[in-house]
C-alpha cells in the first residue's frame, strides 16, 4: 500500500557493522528532528548525538537531506514488510483491508517519532513531496482492496473505490495522530482494532456483534435466533444474508472522526 521513494544517489555497501552505524546515525537524526526540528539540526549535532566522527556521517549519506531520504525510505520498507507479514494472502479482500489498517496503525503508534517529524516538517518541500508520494500509494493500495470487496459483494455502498480509499487513508491519519497528542487514552492495540472496526463501517463493510461459537452448526440459516427480528436491527448484505446491526448506547463516546501519517 506504500509506494517506492527513489534510493540515495551513491548508496554504498556496507558491512553488518556498517549497517548498524548506519541506523545509528539514522535513530539519532531522528530523535534530533522530533525535538528540534529537521532546519534546526545539523549534521554535526547528529555526529555529536551518535558518538562519531563528522566524516564517517559523509561516508554513510551525501548531506542532511540524503539522510533524511534515507529515513523514510527505510521506515517505508519497514512497513512494508510488516504489514505484507501480518495479511493472510488466502483472506478475503475486507478481511485484508481489517488487517492491513490493524497492522499501520500499530507501526505508526510504534514508530512515533519518526511520524511527529513527518506531520512537523510537512510543510517543507522535500518532506512534503515524500508525504505527496506515499500517500498517493497509500490511497492506491487501499483502493485496489475495496474494489475487490466490492466486486466480492462485500460491502453495502457502490461509492467509487478511489474516494472510499481517500475516507480510509484520512482517517488512519486522523485517529494516530490523536493517539499520537495523548487524546485518546488506550494503547496501539487496541486503537488498531478500535480504527479496523470503524474503517470496515466506514466502507460499508459488515461484522457479526457477536462472534459464532465453535460449536454453531453451519445450517444455511441466519443465526439470528428464532424470533423474527424487527427490520430497524437488521441489515440484509448483498449476498442476502441477514445481520443484526450494531444498536448505539447513549452512554458511550463516539469515536472521533477521522494509512499513512500526514
Amino acid at each position: 500500500m506504500t509506494g517506492t521513494v527513489a534510493a540515495t544517489p551513491g548508496a554504498r555497501r556496507h558491512t553488518d557493522q556498517g549497517l548498524e552505524r548506519k541506523e545509528q546515525l539514522l535513530a539519532h537524526a531522528t530523535r534530533l528532528f522530533a525535538t528540534r526540528g529537521y532546519a534546526n539540526t545539523r549534521v554535526i549535532d547528529i555526529c555529536k548525538a551518535a558518538g562519531v566522527a563528522k566524516g564517517l556521517f559523509y561516508w554513510y549519506f551525501d548531506n542532511k537531506e540524503a539522510l533524511f531520504v534515507e529515513l523514510v525510505r527505510s521506515m517505508q520498507q519497514q512497513l512494508a514488510d510488516t504489514r505484507a507479514a501480518s495479511i493472510d494472502p488466502d483472506a478475503d479482500p475486507l478481511t485484508q483491508l481489517r488487517q492491513a489498517v490493524e497492522c499501520s496503525v500499530r507501526f505508526i503508534a510504534h514508530h512515533t517519532e519518526f511520524f511527529t517529524v513527518l506531520r512537523m516538517e510537512r510543510r517543507e518541500p522535500t518532506v512534503s513531496a515524500m508525504l505527496r508520494q506515499l500517500a498517493d500509494a497509500d490511497t492506491a493500495g487501499v483502493a485496489r482492496l475495496v474494489a475487490a470487496a466490492q466486486a466480492a459483494g462485500q460491502l453495502t455502498v457502490d461509492d467509487p473505490p478511489e474516494l472510499l480509499a481517500v475516507g480510509v487513508v484520512g482517517a488512519v491519519t486522523s485517529f494516530c495522530h490523536a493517539h499520537r497528542t495523548g487524546r485518546l487514552g488506550m494503547d496501539e492495540h487496541e486503537l488498531a482494532e478500535v480504527v479496523a472496526r470503524w474503517v470496515v463501517r466506514a466502507v460499508g463493510g459488515a461484522e457479526p456483534t457477536e462472534r459464532p461459537s465453535q460449536h454453531a452448526k453451519d445450517d444455511g440459516t441466519d443465526q439470528l435466533g428464532d424470533a423474527e427480528p424487527d427490520d430497524a436491527t437488521v441489515r440484509r448484505l448483498p449476498t442476502g444474508t441477514r445481520q443484526r446491526r450494531r444498536v448505539a448506547q447513549t452512554s458511550q463516546a463516539t469515536a472521533p472522526a477521522g494509512i499513512s501519517a500526514k
